[in-house]
């Protein structure tokens, strides 16, 4: 798998329907898996490329929190249809337009539909990132909720808040980049506000580096406050100090370009 970061919605057991509830209390009773990672198979368009859809079961991660059940669901197949839209829209190089077809992505686009038809809670609980973290991620943390832990022999980053914490973040944030010239950061933001509003108020919001960890050392884990500088950032900004501001981002904007220029190394 590509190494990638995850930013994962966890709501209450409860916030689910009955059916969705009834499902993931099965789940639990019968163990997830471990590790508990989706899996794909090959899917092979006429023109001979193709790319990876969900096979099997679809599953979630699971967190317990004070004797309260959390679930994230994966809803990998969502993903991957969103995903595939996403990638025809943005055209990020000459000949993009070969990996999904018109034809392919109109298929795609009915499919979309069917399944948010079929149950209208049908939402991505988790973003995914390949070879970075995006900057505007860490305007939903705070530096107190950074966690650097050792699990199973190795060293993981992550973050964790609630949505309630998140939207008040990113709802201080939005004025402070309307009035400067990083207005189009605040769309951004404004869009990350319209996911985060769609879930039940209690639920957990978690940062996890994932598989970029295993690209880090530990100084680099150590070293990375990135969530602290973007908030100062946004302090300087509303306070006047440009320079300072663009001084604090810069930091955090040249540790993810680091990152993902280690995919050239892979």
């Amino acid at each position: 798998m590509v190494p990638a970061a995850e930013l994962r919605v966890y709501q209450p057991l409860e916030a689910f329907g009955p059916e969705e509830r009834a499902r993931w209390e099965r789940y639990l009773v019968e163990g997830a898996p471990r590790p508990v990672r989706p899996r794909y198979r090959d899917r092979v368009f006429t023109a001979g490329l193709g790319f990876l859809e969900p096979a099997g079961e679809e599953g979630a991660s699971i967190k317990v929190l004070d004797g309260e059940v959390f679930v994230c669901p994966w809803r990998t197949r969502l993903l991957v249809l969103a995903g595939l839209l996403s990638f025809r829209e943005a055209a990020p190089f000459d000949g993009a337009e070969a990996f999904l077809s018109e034809a392919e992505a109109r298929r795609v686009s009915r499919e979309l539909r069917r399944l948010r038809r079929r149950d209208t809670s049908q939402i991505a609980s988790l973003m995914r990132s390949p070879w970075h973290v995006p900057v505007r991620w860490f305007v939903l943390f705070d530096d107190e909720e950074r966690r650097l832990r050792e699990v199973d022999g190795r060293f993981r980053l992550s973050y964790r808040s609630t949505t309630r914490s998140a939207i008040r973040r990113l709802e201080h944030a939005v004025p402070v980049l309307r009035g400067s010239e990083l207005g189009p950061i605040a769309d951004l933001l404004v869009e990350l506000h319209g996911w985060l509003s769609r879930f039940d108020p209690r639920s957990l919001l978690e940062l996890d580096y994932d598989g970029l960890c295993d690209l880090m050392t530990w100084d680099e884990m150590d070293d990375d406050h990135s969530a602290r500088e973007i908030h100062d950032a946004l302090a300087a900004l509303s306070s006047g100090e440009l320079a300072r501001s663009a001084e604090l981002y810069q930091a955090a904007v040249s540790r993810s370009a680091e990152l993902r220029g280690r995919q050239s190394l892979s």
